[in-house]
């Protein structure tokens, strides 16, 4: 028995398995978006089961924060490229297959090229753009893509745009969610997530691909599992067998600047037209602020008039995600604005 036979062995075993499926496994190509709390576990399953070429997209670097959940990184990588350090850990864990790193970040210019080489997407992501974009880009480009997502103590696993037997295609993300509301943001690391929570959503998400791939079980396709860490119980929502939207093309990926902590304060003392935003709640605000007007994020629809002045202004929450949204928001409907997010937040700014 060779080193392949061995290592496969036991999934080669399970009733309806074989080496004819365990090479369907080895000529897969996956990708994977989002290197962080979903994607790591999700790696390193598909990696160990044997998937044949794995692609990592990520753009961001490794933070401290990340550490509790994100298991492929230590301490010492801090600071370092993702997508580099999970090819090179998951090439170690598997010599036997193709990691394949795309370091730049995903947007409407790239999305396509990237998703074509590929026959099923994995979405790790943390942002409401890149997921809406993933989707699209999937339904376009007639890709299976592997939901999964997770705030404080629930996770939830889909999967979408799975072709039928009556070739028509399973419901996608925007027959659930037509539309992201960006006021209504969900953050891990304002909100919280139970860290044993991504490694059990991502496993879930690794197991759908397989059982894709294998032509294996029932996917989850028109369906959405929820589950709750707390209790452990998990429920099937059913949202239909196909999908009633209609996508035609992708929706342009908005551009935005930041200002990183450090400048923030050199500007201030040199120019006095910076403008301070809060958008973080009034609870928030009341346990801490650095000034400026504060308008919470789901207030800032009603004063838009405010940007149309000429004053830089910098909007800021705890950590830059929702000031990132609400930029977007803001350049969306007034493209001129002269907008910039805090980059790293309060968390970066009081260090």
């Amino acid at each position: 028995m060779d080193t392949d036979d061995l290592r496969y062995s036991c999934q080669i075993a399970l009733p309806g398995f074989s080496e004819a499926i365990q090479q369907l496994l080895q000529q897969a190509k996956v990708l994977i978006v989002g290197a962080g709390g979903l994607g790591c576990p999700a790696a390193q399953y598909l990696t160990s089961t044997g998937v044949g070429t794995i692609g990592i997209a990520d753009f961001d670097v490794v933070s401290v924060s990340n550490l509790h959940r994100q298991v492929l990184y230590t301490p010492e990588d801090i600071g370092k490229e993702k997508t580099t350090l999970a090819c090179q850990r998951l090439q170690k864990q598997n010599p036997g297959i193709k990691l394949v790193p795309h370091r730049d970040k995903i947007t409407s210019a790239n999305v396509l090229d990237i998703v074509n080489r590929y026959d099923i997407v994995v979405d790790g992501t943390d942002n409401f753009e890149t997921r809406y974009l993933l989707n699209d880009a999937c339904v376009l480009s007639g890709k299976p893509l592997v939901y999964g997502a997770i705030y404080q103590f629930e996770g939830q696993v889909a999967v979408w745009n799975v072709l039928n037997k009556d070739g028509q295609r399973s419901p996608n993300y925007r027959d659930l969610f037509p539309e992201v509301d960006a006021t209504q943001i969900p953050n891990c690391t304002e909100g919280g997530v139970i860290p044993t929570l991504a490694g059990i959503i991502g496993s879930m998400q690794a197991n759908e691909v397989i059982k894709y791939i294998t032509k294996t079980g029932e996917l989850l396709a028109g369906k959405v599992l929820i589950f709750d860490a707390q209790s452990m119980q998990s429920r099937i929502i059913k949202i239909g067998l196909i999908t009633k939207t209609h996508i035609r093309h992708l929706a342009a990926t908005i551009t935005f600047s930041t200002i990183s902590a450090e400048e923030l304060k050199r500007r201030m003392q040199e120019d006095d037209t910076i403008e301070l935003i809060d958008v973080r709640t009034i609870q928030e605000r009341d346990a801490y602020d650095i000034g400026g007007t504060h308008i919470p994020l789901d207030e800032l629809e009603e004063d838009m008039p405010y940007f149309t002045s000429t004053n830089t202004k910098v909007l800021y929450c705890s950590t830059g995600k929702r000031s990132a949204e609400a930029v977007k928001l803001i350049l969306k409907r007034i493209p001129e604005a002269d907008v910039l997010s805090l980059e790293g937040g309060l968390s970066l700014y009081t260090e």
